[in-house]
């Protein structure tokens, strides 16, 4: 019961912080996120006992700059040069490891660059989903959208696969999920998107909000699973202990690293067409 009630309130805490960002500014939503990319990328790293040292700090500071950059290309605020240092650093990675005495120089370099991809890459399709391309104007709605998609999804299939989950969906690298729980979320989610589509038409139709919660809660899925199976390699249970009940940030975002992006196609290609 303690565990539960430290879970709960984590949750409730993560929900409203993530909403507050979001809603109340678009510099609220930077400083939030570049704080999740930060800490996802100090877990990530953890995952590796050889990337440390100034290696992982400078890592981390990359990831919080690709945030930052693309915050303000895709609200308008900067011209495209705001990624060339950026780039630079990716070289940096390279040119380091040959004054970085390691076991395996390769494997220190393909985690350096696969934590960027992973933990500053995929998070910063946000910023592409709460700026229109066409006016860069804030538009908080669709990423919204997508995060209550994935709260619902998870609810819903921890709920049902507790309660009915007989058939494991991958068992090989999350032993607890179930076909039952899958269904069951992504079933959720689908009902709360025709409710919002009913309240807020002129937001987005009943068949737009319906696509973006399919498409949010197979990835979200997909993401957790992918996450569990980097725990899994690494032999860890939770990829950090920042939030009690829940684990680590990177634990609460894995979802949203695969949904974000696929949303931001689906956004593209049938909602702003």
């Amino acid at each position: 019961m303690k565990d539960f009630f430290a879970r709960t309130i984590t949750g409730l805490i993560y929900a409203a912080a993530i909403i507050a960002a979001i809603c109340i500014h678009p510099f609220g939503f930077l400083a939030l996120f570049v704080f999740v990319v930060g800490f996802s990328l100090w877990e990530f790293y953890d995952m590796d006992k050889d990337n440390t040292g100034w290696r992982k700090y400078i890592g981390i500071l990359g990831g919080m700059y690709l945030f930052t950059a693309s915050f303000l290309y895709a609200g308008g605020f900067t011209p495209s040069y705001i990624f060339y240092p950026y780039i630079f650093f990716l070289i940096g990675i390279l040119v380091s490891s040959l004054y970085h005495i390691t076991s395996n120089p390769f494997k220190n370099c393909a985690m350096s660059f696969f934590g960027q991809f992973y933990c500053a890459g995929l998070i910063s399709t946000l910023n592409f989903i709460v700026f229109n391309p066409y006016t860069n104007q804030y538009i908080p709605q669709y990423a919204l959208l997508i995060f209550i998609f994935v709260w619902l999804n998870d609810t819903g299939a921890y709920l049902t696969g507790i309660s009915f989950g007989r058939h494991r969906l991958f068992e090989r690298v999350s032993p607890k999920k179930s076909w039952e729980g899958f269904w069951g979320g992504l079933f959720i989610a689908m009902i709360a998107s025709l409710v919002i589509a009913y309240y807020f038409p002129t937001l987005i139709s009943w068949q737009q909000s319906l696509g973006l919660a399919i498409v949010t809660s197979i990835f979200a899925t997909f993401g957790d699973l992918v996450e569990s199976l980097f725990k899994r390699s690494s032999g860890i249970k939770d990829s950090g202990m920042l939030l009690p009940g829940h684990g680590g940030i990177l634990d609460r975002i894995d979802s949203i690293m695969l949904a974000a992006p696929a949303t931001l196609l689906y956004i593209e290609l049938f909602i702003r067409k």
